[in-house]
């Protein structure tokens, strides 16, 4: 069924204060606090390109609360203005006076980045509508911009106030990236064919869990391929790890896997041998001989051959989140094995989530995927048949805001 929203070409935002929600969220080494790649940035840069006689606003979060990718967006903003070849403006502020001061001064054509939004309390939190309108954030912004443009996929399932605050208060419609993601995906859906095979690996736990859940009752998940944090849940919950993972919520976690397991034990496939770190160095184990504190940094190589077997005879193919911590060449072994046999699968693959995305450059087979989002939870969320709220709050915004002759994106 398609679906109604605004285009940029719905609404007239020529000389308009524009508020730009992008998602420009990039992996950050964890050494050298630098950003690992710029994707997602270059597709902000073609929606900011497109409102080249508007005053722009850009607004992002990055990382979360208390991790080591939880910082500034200043870096971001250097970059974007390398990418789109003319000056962008960065504050080191999201609502308070100076960044409202730099909003109301805009040029057009100015571009300004605002820090990140998880600098504020209230955009770490998820509303419904009605309550995100009235948060601080959303409100001190909306009475200095003209019109609001989301453009951040890869957090459509998040209803933070920035996501689902604005499309009731001003004319709000889709970017380029949203567009391009929902005809893509539906391309995708077009021909895709079983069995379905899923793999995840990464550290968001909880997503990882709801998303298993929405895609085994969308019969998108035949055979289930855990690695990363969550394959150490999972190993957990089989009895096959002793000792503390390590993660708040552990317990919660584990017992919702073991649920899941024992509703289906056949589905699940679990890492047989990981790498851990002694000493700098790596060095390959069954789980149960883990001692100690010792930190699992990847899966190993009877994992990765026993995965990649799954991988090539499925119909369909869809991976989220690294496996392991491939941004030390010691431990990206199984990062790139299961990248390389998605790239030799015959079945339609699907790739999600900004990490990976960086790791299909890194190996330099990102054109032998056949759809590669930076979209990670949101990805998995719309392909289980989840409505995601960005896509909830574009359609509110058609019906308030547009007329008969609204263009469908699809």
């Amino acid at each position: 069924m398609p679906i109604k929203m605004l285009t940029l070409e719905d609404v007239e935002l020529e000389g308009k204060r524009v508020f730009l929600r992008v998602d420009i969220n990039t992996p950050i080494h964890p050494e050298t606090g630098k950003l690992m790649e710029q994707t997602r940035l270059e597709e902000a840069a073609l929606t900011i390109r497109d409102l080249s006689k508007s005053k722009v606003v850009v607004a992002s979060h990055q990382g979360r609360v208390g991790r080591s990718d939880y910082t500034s967006l200043e870096a971001h903003a250097k970059i974007l203005q390398e990418i789109l070849g003319r000056p962008v403006q960065f504050i080191p502020d999201v609502f308070g006076p100076n960044a409202l001061s730099e909003i109301d001064s805009l040029a057009v054509g100015g571009v300004l980045v605002l820090d990140n939004l998880r600098f504020t309390a209230e955009e770490n939190h998820e509303y419904k509508p009605a309550d995100a309108e009235k948060t601080f954030l959303v409100r001190r912004i909306v009475s200095h911009v003209d019109a609001c443009v989301l453009d951040a996929f890869s957090t459509a399932h998040r209803s933070s106030p920035t996501i689902v605050g604005f499309a009731g208060l001003v004319p709000t419609s889709a970017g380029r990236t949203v567009g391009r993601e929902l005809r893509m995906l539906d391309r995708i859906v077009a021909v895709e064919k079983g069995p379905y095979v899923t793999v995840l690996g990464g550290a968001k736990v909880s997503d990882r869990l709801e998303a298993i859940d929405a895609l085994i009752a969308n019969k998108r998940a035949d055979k289930v391929l855990l690695s990363g944090v969550v394959g150490l849940v999972f190993l957990k919950a089989a009895g096959k790890l002793r000792g503390e993972i390590g993660i708040e919520g552990e317990q919660k976690f584990t017992i919702k896997a073991r649920q899941l397991m024992d509703d289906d034990p056949e589905r699940f496939g679990l890492p047989i041998d990981v790498a851990i770190d002694v000493d700098g160095k790596r060095k390959e184990v069954e789980p149960l001989a883990i001692l100690g504190q010792a930190k699992v940094m990847d899966i190993g190589a009877k994992t990765v051959e026993r995965y990649s077997r799954f991988i090539k005879g499925a119909g369909t193919v869809f991976m989220s989140g690294p496996p392991g911590a491939f941004e030390y060449e010691e431990f990206s072994n199984g990062t790139e094995g299961l990248l390389r046999a998605m790239a030799s699968s015959l079945g339609t693959t699907i790739i999600s989530g900004g990490h990976l995305s960086t790791a299909l450059r890194k190996y330099g087979i990102h054109d032998q995927i056949d759809h590669i989002s930076t979209a990670g939870g949101a990805l998995v969320q719309y392909l289980a048949g989840k409505r995601l709220p960005l896509i909830d709050a574009l359609e509110r915004a058609a019906d308030k805001w547009g007329s008969s002759g609204v263009n469908a994106i699809r």
